[in-house]
């Protein structure tokens, strides 16, 4: 009998998540990092001077990735303490560095340590993702930067832009959380070892009162970890706003993609466009003609719990009583793995979408026909004005047969003869043959293509160049 089905399972380690991501979160990965911290402390106190041996370290680094799970579970069921129950596994592999792991240190070298570092390495492989969809994005929006099609404000149409310009619009807020978060990492400090309640006392006593050795351990660590620096001043905890500043970003990255995925399914409403559908997949139970936005939609629905808890954090940082609570504890191991495996979750879907959207061109063309002569008119009026028409005259003949033009299209169901009315007025020194000079949509699109290429070589690909890798990242199955 498979017991797995009798319990929960996330259905980020079953459907979304990438396994990459999950690797980084994994039980397995942060008790190697703790054995790494116990090693990196234990190489620092050594080279200050304490009695430490090299014969110790060896023995410490034969067992740092053979992690004995069944002695620090059973352990842990008497001494109801994580930390102890894992120093004590590491030490009936290595009994003779068994009384100097852990030396000086409370539980939050080993547990803030290894939550800063996860969170770097979650961080890279998120920015190597959102490259991704930048990639993606930059090639679709220079193939289609002079298509014309509608624009909207209010989700009213409005002028006209085109379907690339259109695209530097999701790329350039991915752009903006790629570089806030890059901003994070670059701030980004270990906590380093502070002891207790952060007077490192405790050292303070390893190391005879010497001030100046337990600054250098410090520095060492930092170094051994791959960070610039640890943190100058803390409680036991580095400051829970870390936390929030990153989950804070991962929220950006969440409130992006939900703008692009609402674009595409109303896109998709209106025909113009399609997220990838494959030849055997299923639109909906009852209707086997529809071809529901599906992914676009999940990416809507993952975005919406990440910006939920965003609050998560947040909350937590406001509520750590003087030098340290537990209450952080419970929440931040849910809500922090959470957030990374939710954006990782959004961005393996974008970057599917991306790699795959289908434009029905001549859609947007003909939405783009119905509307044209409407945004026409203000051409139309200044030709007239050109050849001696009275401005204030013909924009008033403008606004009665728009009116009466919208009115047949909305209430009788007919095409949209505005172009026919104005050729037919007297008050406009302008043929059919001329006005119909206007209709052409590119001629409407502004600087549309010339954005499209300038945005593309000044803000997209730098950031490709620093962090993307198609063998990281490849086309994902979603």
């Amino acid at each position: 009998m498979d017991q797995t089905k009798d319990t929960y399972i996330s259905p980020f380690s079953t459907r979304y998540a990438s396994k990459e991501m999950q690797q980084i979160f994994s039980e397995r990965h942060k008790f190697q990092t703790w054995r790494r911290l116990w090693i990196a402390l234990a190489k620092a106190e050594k080279e200050l001077g304490l009695a430490i041996t090299d014969e110790q370290i060896a023995q410490m680094e034969a067992f740092k990735d053979d992690i004995n799970f069944e002695v620090a579970q059973e352990r842990e069921k008497i001494v109801r303490h994580d930390v102890m129950s894992h120093v004590y596994a590491y030490g009936k592999q290595c009994p003779d560095a068994e009384p100097i792991i852990h030396l000086g240190a409370t539980s939050c070298y080993v547990g803030d340590n290894t939550d800063v570092i996860l969170m770097k390495e979650a961080s890279l492989l998120i920015l190597k993702k959102a490259a991704q969809v930048l990639a993606n994005l930059a090639k679709f929006a220079e193939e289609y930067k002079e298509l014309p099609c509608l624009a909207y404000t209010h989700l009213q149409p409005a002028q006209l832009t085109t379907v690339g310009k259109r695209a530097t619009l999701w790329m350039y807020e991915l752009s903006q959380d790629m570089k806030e978060l890059q901003h994070r990492l670059d701030e980004l400090l270990m906590l380093g070892s502070k002891g207790t309640t952060g007077t490192q006392a405790s050292f303070m006593e390893l190391f005879d009162g010497d001030e100046e050795k337990i600054k250098q351990m410090e520095a060492y660590i930092a170094k051994e970890m791959g960070f610039d620096g640890v943190v100058p001043v803390s409680g036991q905890t580095y400051s829970r706003k870390v936390d929030a500043y990153f989950l804070s970003v991962l929220s950006g990255f969440a409130q992006s993609a939900y703008k692009f995925s609402n674009d595409m399914r109303i896109l998709q409403s209106f025909e113009e466009m399609e997220e990838p559908f494959e030849k055997n997949q299923i639109g909906s139970s009852a209707m086997p003609y529809k071809r529901n936005p599906m992914r676009s939609e999940r990416i809507s629905a993952l975005a919406r719990y990440v910006i939920i808890d965003s609050l998560n954090p947040a909350m937590t940082a406001g509520t750590q009583w003087f030098e340290r609570t537990l209450d952080d504890s419970a929440n931040k191991r849910i809500s922090v793995a959470e957030a990374f495996l939710a954006v990782d979750s959004i961005l393996n879907i974008y970057i599917n979408v991306t790699g795959g959207i289908v434009v029905y061109d001549k859609i947007v063309r003909r939405r783009v026909m119905e509307k044209l002569p409407f945004m026409a008119t203000e051409n139309i009026l200044m030709e007239s004005v050109k050849r001696g028409g009275n401005r204030q005259q013909l924009h008033e003949r403008l606004r009665t047969h728009s009116h009466a033009a919208a009115a047949k299209v909305k209430l009788e169901g007919g095409e949209n003869d505005l172009i026919t009315r104005i050729a037919q007025d007297d008050a406009f020194p302008l043929t059919l043959e001329e006005i119909r000079t206007h209709l052409e949509p590119s001629l409407y699109i502004g600087r549309s293509a010339s954005q499209v290429t300038e945005f593309i070589q000044e803000v997209v690909q730098p950031l490709l160049a620093r962090y993307h890798d198609s063998e990281v990242v490849a086309q994902l199955h979603v």
